[in-house]
């Protein structure tokens, strides 16, 4: 049912996508692996707590959450990984854990890496480990206007949309 209703979004807001069907996998890698895709293009969401608020943060299948500079970047005095436990029932009708990386629609924060800007093309889970939706990189920043993050050594540059 939600991948009907997503669709029924990115069709509302005439967006251009592809649904590519894949067998079952779990991590981030082992998605972009069973549906051919390089992990720089595979946009993995990963559900994170600032302070005690939930945010998405969304950056290639081959990159890891710095927590360190994710402080920084928001003021949180803790940035941490939140459990399933702590999110599963945010997103009905999504299999645990392979939520879009559509924030906006559930009213929460989303930060974006700017590495995914080198693509013109991104793919993520739209609520199932067996289906990915592949979309124009502009069209999911013009539809969730994450705050854009580079995090680069010691330096983090932001732009906030």
């Amino acid at each position: 049912m939600l991948m009907l209703k997503f669709k029924q979004y990115l069709d509302d807001h005439r967006v251009k996508y592809v649904t590519i069907r894949h067998s079952p996998a779990f991590t981030a890698q082992e998605i972009a692996a069973s549906a051919y895709i390089p992990g720089r293009s595979l946009a993995k969401t990963v559900m994170v707590k600032l302070d005690q608020a939930m945010a998405m943060v969304v950056l290639p299948a081959s990159e890891m959450v710095d927590f360190d500079l994710l402080k920084r970047l928001t003021g949180a005095k803790r940035a941490e990984f939140a459990t399933e436990q702590e999110f599963g029932d945010m997103f009905p009708g999504c299999e645990s854990g392979a939520m879009p990386p559509f924030g906006n629609l559930y009213g929460m924060k989303v930060f974006a890496s700017m590495e995914l800007a080198k693509e013109r093309q991104i793919a993520f889970n739209a609520g199932s480990y067996r289906e990915l939706i592949r979309l124009p990189y502009f069209d999911f920043i013009h539809l969730v206007r994450p705050t854009l993050t580079h995090l680069v050594a010691d330096e983090v540059m932001t732009t906030a949309r």
